[in-house]
């Protein structure tokens, strides 16, 4: 009986929404001045799940140019998570070999370093334990059906230089996404993907494609700040190779991102939720 009056409540609500959100965009002159309107579906706790979202993250691995341990970038994860929740659908996340994954230190904002301290988004999905579990044991990619998924993301960092470039598995993956009309993307260092990824009839999937990755100004600025080269080559060095593309980029560090037909990509970890909001617009118009 309960869960009845709960989906009566979530349909009236919905209702309530939707005759809410004919009015966005409108606007009237008062005496004060223009009045702007702006109404934003939020998912609410108990509502069932639009769909499901698969988001792949690399695995651990240590860099050849410095070292390090490496993995995921925080804020490529839990930024655009956050946004796929609020926008209703649940999400899974699985990596390169499965089990459990570590971030990257600079994007953790416990870090010494500081860096990425003001990451308040990160910092809550950390005190969260079904966060935490979900790093803890992830499913190896090659163990997903993509039937049952209606859009894969590509989370980056540092580890995808290493474990994402030259993956046939995730390759055939992501393609398999995208030729099936499905929201594909790749945000910051998981974008080297697209630098071999090809379609079914043998061209890359960037072929004729408008897309951004990480910048080589902001390699260099990131370079400049360890005293050290820290990646074994540039995304947008390489792209800028490929004929019949277009890779763009914005100011470094800004957000910014592009949709391309079912291809969305983002410049860097600032970009993820942009590129996460275009995912969920483009569900939203598959969906009417």
């Amino acid at each position: 009986m309960q869960t009845r009056v709960l989906f009566m409540m979530m349909m009236l609500f919905a209702g309530l929404l939707s005759a809410q959100t004919k009015t966005v965009g409108k606007s009237k002159k008062s005496n004060a001045g223009q009045v702007k309107e702006q109404s934003t579906y939020i998912h609410f706790h108990g509502a069932p799940a639009k769909g499901k979202i698969l988001m792949v993250a690399s695995s651990p691995s240590v860099s050849k140019q410095t070292g390090w341990p490496i993995g995921f970038w925080a804020a490529e994860l839990t930024h655009p998570l956050h946004v796929f929740q609020e926008a209703g659908y649940e999400v899974e996340l699985v990596s390169t070999e499965g089990g459990k994954l570590e971030m990257d230190g600079y994007s953790n904002p416990t870090d010494a370093s500081g860096y990425s301290a003001h990451d308040v988004i990160t910092l809550g999905y950390m005190q969260k334990p079904e966060f935490n579990q979900m790093l803890a044991n992830t499913k190896k990619l090659t163990d997903v059906n993509v039937a049952d998924y209606d859009a894969i993301f590509l989370v980056g960092g540092q580890g995808p230089m290493y474990t994402f470039r030259g993956n046939k598995d995730l390759e055939k993956i992501f393609v398999k996404f995208y030729e099936s009309n499905k929201p594909s993307a790749a945000v910051c260092h998981s974008t080297t993907l697209l630098l071999e990824a090809k379609k079914t009839n043998g061209e890359l999937l960037v072929k004729g494609k408008t897309w951004t990755g990480f910048a080589d100004a902001e390699e260099e600025f990131a370079d400049k700040a360890v005293g050290m080269k820290i990646q074994p080559y540039r995304i947008e060095t390489e792209a800028r190779k490929i004929k019949d593309t277009q890779f763009k980029v914005s100011a470094p560090f800004s957000s910014y991102a592009i949709q391309d037909g079912n291809l969305i990509t983002g410049q860097q970890q600032n970009s993820g939720a942009a590129a996460a909001r275009m995912v969920v617009e483009l569900l939203n118009l598959k969906a009417k």
